[in-house]
This record gives C-alpha cells, structure tokens and sequence, in this order.
C-alpha cells in the first residue's frame, strides 16, 4: 500500500520557528521584569472577588439598615424615638407598643381588607395577563401588533393620570368604600401581560402542533399545556402583583375614608396626622404591616429570579 505523502518543511523553516519562539519568550521575559520593577503586582481573580463581595455586602447594608432601624423604633419611647441627639438602642425595649396598636388602630380589620385586597387582585392578574399574554404570543389576528402597542403604552404613562377617570367610574357603579373599588382598577397589569408573552414566546411551537393534532381546541391548549409550563412566570407575575397591592397607597387613600373600609397601608399613613403623632406605635404598627409579605418573598424570591430570568431575555 503507498503511504500518504507528507509535506516536508521548508529549508530554513525549522530554525526560523525556534528562532521567533526564543524571541517570543525573551519579550515576554523582558515585559515580566518590567512590570515587576515598576512595582506592580498581578491581581488575581480571588482579589477580584473579595472586592466585588465588598461593595455588594456595603450595599446590603444600606437596604437592610432602614428595615432594622425601623425594629429598634418600634421598641423605644417616643421620648427616645424625637430625642437630640438621636438614641440608636431602647434603655429598656417596649414590647407594650405592639399590644397598643391593637387599642389605637383597627389592625386585624384593616389587616383583613389588605388580604382581600391583594388576593383579589392576584388573581385577576394571574387569570387575565396570562390568557392576554397567551393571545399575543401564540394567536393570530388582524391588529394583534396595534393592541399590543396600546396595551405596553401603558407602562410609559404615569398612574395619576387616569387616577380622576378611574374615580368617577368608580364612583358610577357605587364601589366606593369597598374593596372591589380599590380591586377593579389594578386587576389588568400592563407589566404582567408583556412578561407572558416573553414566557410564551419561548414555549416550543411543538407541543401546540402535537395538541392541535390531537383535537384540542386553543383553550384546552392554553388551559392544559400553556399554562401549567409557565409556573416560572406565574409565580413572578403573583409575588410583583402582591408586593405592588399589599404597599398601595394613592388609589386606596382616594376611595376609601372609613377606617372600616381601609387597608393597613392607608390606615397606618392617617394615623400618623389625626392628633399627635405616637412614632413607636407607628413603627410597631409598619414592622406587623412588613412582616408578612417579606416572609412571602423570601419564601418564594428563588421562583421570582427563575421566572424573571426565563421570560426577560426572550422575544
């Protein structure tokens, strides 16, 4: 059998390459003594990490501190809280102001209206920004890019806008002083339809075929495939919504002036202006209004990052 040929060097070459590998090596030598005499040292990727661990720790910090220093109020006296200079820790912590909310707000009927309020809300959002999100990603129909236009227009005008037309349809149809009042108004979220469809759009096109062919109609296909896979999405679209309704104070403070009638977040800011304000009930009172919902989002802040992370970056 004859053997492949094989190209032979050219006369010369060989010398020439260790030539241009010596050289090579000697600059690199030459810059190393360079920059080790001018002073300078290499940064490892250790270094590197310590610092950027450092900034974000500072900034840990600086979020954390108003949430703690908020805790050590709701534990002083009024006296310590209005003192100069300023106390930073209780001589003896008062565990009473948060028996004394009880007494000077109605906390659990308030705390009950809060509930209402958010869960109805999540709801809505859940239910018709994933059939809308669903619709504009998946369903073909003469204008879809035109509405989808006017829908995400809604993100870049400011709230107070439309906050007179809202109260008069409000206070057409007689809701005022009720939570479907405070509920209608943000029961469609603009930010959870387009966060859908970035989920939906990123779904394989397969597994709708492979229903279709199976005799299923689009809403068997939305219903019992679509929506059961976005779990990721749901979850951050249901943690924003409460976040956003649970701390909602404009809209809530405009339709409602009963005590009855009012979530925490209204009933906590009027407290404060009635007669002289008692800051450490206050705090006690904000701390029991904080408790809940951040115990929520550290439960579920791993399903927020994954649903944010699989639907932002798609579409």
């Amino acid at each position: 059998m004859s053997k492949p040929l094989e190209s032979a060097p050219l006369p010369g070459a060989t010398g020439l390459t260790t030539t241009a590998q010596a050289a090579a090596e000697k600059h690199s030598t030459v810059s190393g003594s360079r920059w080790k005499a001018r002073g300078h040292k290499p940064v490892s990727p250790k270094q590197n990490h310590a610092w950027v661990h450092v900034v974000l720790c500072i900034g840990g910090v600086f979020m954390v501190f108003p949430f703690v220093w908020q805790l050590i109020m709701s534990l002083m006296t009024n006296f310590e809280i209005q003192s100069v200079p300023p106390t930073f820790w209780p001589a003896e912590p008062q565990w009473g102001n948060y028996a004394e909310v009880f007494e000077k707000i109605p906390f659990l009927r308030q705390f009950g209206v809060s509930i209402l309020i958010t869960v109805l809300r999540t709801v809505g959002q859940l239910i018709l920004c994933s059939m809308a999100g669903y619709a504009f990603a998946r369903m073909h129909f003469t204008g879809r890019g035109l509405l989808l236009g006017i829908v995400l227009s809604i993100l870049m005008v400011p709230s107070q806008v439309y906050l007179l037309p809202q109260y008069e349809i409000i206070m057409g149809l007689n809701l005022l002083e009720t939570p479907w009042g405070i509920v209608l108004p943000g029961i469609f979220s603009a930010f959870g339809t387009f966060l859908m469809r970035q989920f939906f759009i990123g779904v394989p096109k397969e597994l709708e075929e492979s229903a279709r062919l199976d005799g299923a109609n689009p809403f068997q296909i939305f219903w019992k495939i679509m929506l059961p896979l976005s779990k990721p999405a749901l979850s951050a679209v249901a943690i924003t919504t409460v976040l956003w309704s649970w701390n909602d104070l404009l809209w809530p403070l405009i339709v409602t002036t009963q005590d009855a009638s009012m979530p925490l977040s209204v009933g906590i800011a009027t407290f404060a202006g009635r007669t002289a304000t008692d800051y450490s009930v206050m705090m006690a009172a904000s701390v029991m209004a904080v408790a809940p919902v951040l115990i929520l989002f550290i439960l579920l802040q791993r399903r927020v990052i994954e649903g944010l992370a699989h639907t932002g970056l798609k579409g």
